[in-house]
């Protein structure tokens, strides 16, 4: 029963993402209810907002992070998330939108609107993303290459079967910026549908730094890629969906995967 519980949100948790995809590059998402952003270490700052979906007849409502980095005046946003217009006038107040960035291949739907509010910055993604409203990214994103914000380097999946890929910024004890690989939703917050917050709490999806077995599920990554990443030392652990996760975050992580691949 659990089985088949998982393999249907999968589902739902795909349509999530990938609608935001497949617009039309001129047609764009709402701004939906979000919070304030937050500073939450020296230039990296953090709002959480609302994304909704219909699937099937029902109705599916969660909440989804955009991390927010400053160098100097320029500021690159990652797992973008429309804000509205007084969201927007405080992101101007922080510096230029310089780079929009995508990490993970479920998410993007508010990329091209930030694109087309900010026509200079600079769309940046992993390579192999597409989008198939025929938005075209400025630069492909490879490991090892350089990237816009000092300090900072790419860790990519290999073995997923959809592109996903982890920003390491080496300050601050480590810290790691994720998409859908890493959760951290300790709570369901005020931006859940009680059906929705009802469903993550039945299928085991709200747990600290968790490895959700429906992303595995989805992209089939294999452990050899989490036995890479811990090799990096970190402290603080920044992710698309839940709080952040500031001090002990490598520990967690590291207890997580020994507990989910144990299973798995």
């Amino acid at each position: 029963m659990m089985f088949k519980l998982l393999l249907g949100f999968l589902v739902v948790f795909l349509t999530i993402f990938a609608e935001g995809i497949n617009m039309d590059a001129s047609q764009f998402a709402p701004a939906w209810p979000h919070g304030e952003i937050q500073e939450i270490l020296p230039d990296i700052f953090f709002v959480t907002g609302t994304n909704k979906v219909q699937h099937e007849g029902i109705n599916i409502q969660t909440s989804r992070n955009m991390v927010i980095m400053r160098h100097g005046s320029e500021l690159t946003l990652i797992n973008t998330v429309r804000l509205g217009e007084e969201g927007l006038k405080r992101l101007n107040k922080l510096g230029k939108v310089a780079y929009i960035v995508r990490i993970g291949a479920f998410h993007g739907r508010d990329d091209a609107f930030y694109k087309k509010q900010y026509p200079s910055a600079h769309l940046c993604v992993l390579k192999g993303m597409v989008y198939e409203s025929g938005l075209k990214p400025d630069k492909e994103l490879i490991a090892g290459e350089k990237m816009s914000f000092p300090h900072c380097s790419l860790f990519v999946f290999e073995t997923s079967n959809t592109p996903e890929g982890i920003l390491y910024i080496d300050r601050e004890g480590g810290i790691l910026i994720t998409c859908d690989s890493i959760q951290n939703i300790t709570a369901t917050d005020q931006f859940y549908s009680l059906e929705t917050a009802k469903s993550f709490y039945d299928q085991g999806l709200v747990k600290p730094a968790n490895i959700s077995s429906i992303w595995l599920g989805a992209t089939h990554t294999e452990r050899s890629d989490f036995e890479r990443l811990l090799t990096i030392k970190f402290r603080h652990l920044i992710t698309a969906h839940g709080e952040p996760l500031l001090n002990g975050a490598y520990e967690q992580v590291h207890e997580t995967f020994n507990r989910v691949f144990s299973e798995y």
